[in-house]
């Protein structure tokens, strides 16, 4: 989940994955696999993440660290809570695009 928010961020920023794999000094296809869940992003890269987005680490983590952890909020809650937060994202993602089409 983790990857798919960070890909989502950027987007809701209008942000090329070129444009932010230089802004964060790694190289484009290391950024792709991170968006695609191939690679884990390091501590220094959500620290950069952080300071380009102005959110807070702790913001980027809510997603992934709700999965794995174990609390009264049962599994399915927090998967479904999680999955809503990143269709309101796409949501708003496409209505940014759409309002600068027309």
């Amino acid at each position: 989940m983790l990857s798919n928010a960070l890909k989502k961020i950027r987007l809701f920023h209008n942000m090329k994955q070129n444009e932010l794999s230089q802004s964060l000094n790694i190289s484009n296809s290391y950024l792709s696999e991170i968006e695609n869940g191939k690679k884990s992003p390091s501590i220094e890269i959500l620290q950069n993440y952080a300071v380009i987005f102005d959110i807070p680490v702790s913001s980027l983590l809510y997603f992934s660290e709700q999965l794995e952890s174990e609390g009264k909020i049962s599994k399915s809650f927090r998967i479904k809570s999680a999955g809503f937060v990143l269709k309101l994202l796409d949501w708003s993602i496409k209505n940014e695009q759409k309002e600068g089409k027309g």
